[in-house]
C-alpha cells in the first residue's frame, strides 16, 4: 500500500490520474461531459487526458517502472 503523502505515492497517484483521464477521453459520453472544459478546475481533467494521449508511451513506461518499484523495491 502506497502512502499518498510520500513522494512515490504522489507519483503513483499522478500516473493513475493521467491514465484514467486518457481512458475517459475515449468514451464518447464521458468526453463531452467531463472533458469539455479546457480552463479552470475541470480543465485539469482535460489537460491530464491530453498528456496521457500524446505521451502514451512515456506514461506507460512510467507506470511499469512505478509498479515494479512498489511491488519489488518498496
Amino acid at each position: 500500500m502506497t502512502n499518498v503523502y510520500s513522494f512515490d505515492g504522489v507519483l503513483v497517484f499522478g500516473l493513475l490520474f493521467i491514465c484514467t483521464c486518457a481512458y475517459l477521453k475515449k468514451v464518447p459520453r464521458l468526453k463531452s461531459w467531463l472533458l469539455s472544459e479546457k480552463r479552470g478546475v475541470w480543465g485539469v481533467f482535460y489537460k491530464a487526458a491530453v498528456i496521457g494521449t500524446r505521451l502514451h508511451l512515456g506514461v506507460a513506461l512510467c507506470c511499469l517502472a512505478a509498479a515494479f518499484y512498489v511491488l519489488f523495491i518498496k
